[in-house]
């Protein structure tokens, strides 16, 4: 279906000598809400302005007529005081909302709304970052609803969970007091916890160059003489000696983990019983695993 342009801007473009630019509104999860254009001044409609200086420019849009995902991408270079390389690593512009607007740059009232879609894979360099944008039809590539799976499908500590993750059995707190590699470390304060008690749980620093930021657990170990932990990837910015975090404990989604870590069998939202692949390729055989019982 073809775009309904304003008046004034079909004016604009029936003169044949046009001033146009393009703008990018960017809200990501957090609120904040940025602009830029590739015009070489500052640009202002709907309350936000948008930046000229950020080396934020744009390749063509790809469109199709099916239901596959159009794409454009933006590229931008990492010294901008806007667009950093922390906040891309911490995953702060991922899944960001876009509007992508054709201005006429000498009246911006003189606008239209092209598309709407969302921040996808963002690949970084050296000196620049390429950031997809994806439309609004990436949506339709997304599961909806629950899947019937052995594993438990809910977020430990959510509603559908239950598990209060504020009791002090479940969270605690530690300093950072030898630093073994760019995302290891030995800590204290998490001695009185057993052996793994905090794997695959969530760690969120609380004082140092990371303060705010979470970050997944991959191991925590109890030695004799320290206790050590050991994140799935490094944190954007380096660890250090005096750091401080809370720790919340970790879950496999497993109904044995459910019910003997957190004693929380009866809100577990798998399937355990589910047959698996090797229900699916046994043959037939005498003995007990014909029997028709659960086993």
């Amino acid at each position: 279906m073809a775009k309904q342009l304003p008046t004034s801007l079909q004016a604009h473009l029936d003169t044949g000598t046009t001033t146009l630019a393009w703008c990018w509104r960017l809200t990501r999860a957090d609120g904040q809400v940025f602009g830029f254009t590739e015009h070489d001044l500052p640009l202002t409609f709907d309350g936000t302005m948008f930046e000229p200086e950020s080396g934020f420019t744009a390749s063509e849009i790809r469109t199709g007529s099916d239901l596959s995902v159009d794409a454009q991408d933006a590229e931008g270079v990492l010294t901008s005081t806007t667009i950093t390389e922390a906040d891309i690593l911490d995953g702060r512009w991922d899944n960001a909302e876009v509007e992508i607007w054709r201005v006429n740059w000498q009246d911006t009232s003189q606008r239209v709304l092209m598309r709407r879609g969302a921040i996808g894979q963002v690949r970084r360099g050296r000196v620049q970052f390429v950031a997809e944008m994806r439309s609004l039809a990436h949506v339709l590539n997304q599961s909806v609803g629950r899947t019937f799976q052995a594993s438990c499908d809910a977020a430990l500590g959510d509603a559908r969970c239950g598990v209060d993750l504020t009791d002090p059995a479940w969270k605690g707190s530690g300093t950072v007091v030898t630093v073994t590699g760019d995302r290891s470390f030995t800590v204290s304060g998490l001695s009185a916890y057993a052996d793994g008690w905090f794997a695959l749980g969530t760690l969120t620093w609380t004082a140092g160059a990371n303060a705010e930021r979470k970050a997944e657990v991959l191991s925590h170990a109890v030695g004799t003489a320290d206790v050590a932990i050991t994140l799935l990837e490094a944190p954007v910015l380096g660890i250090s000696a005096g750091d401080t975090f809370d720790i919340t404990a970790g879950c496999d989604k497993a109904f044995e983990t459910c019910k003997g870590k957190f004693g929380n069998a009866v809100n577990f939202r798998g399937f355990p019983h589910i047959p698996g692949q090797d229900a699916v390729i046994r043959y037939a055989a005498k003995g007990e695993d014909n029997a028709g019982v659960v086993l």
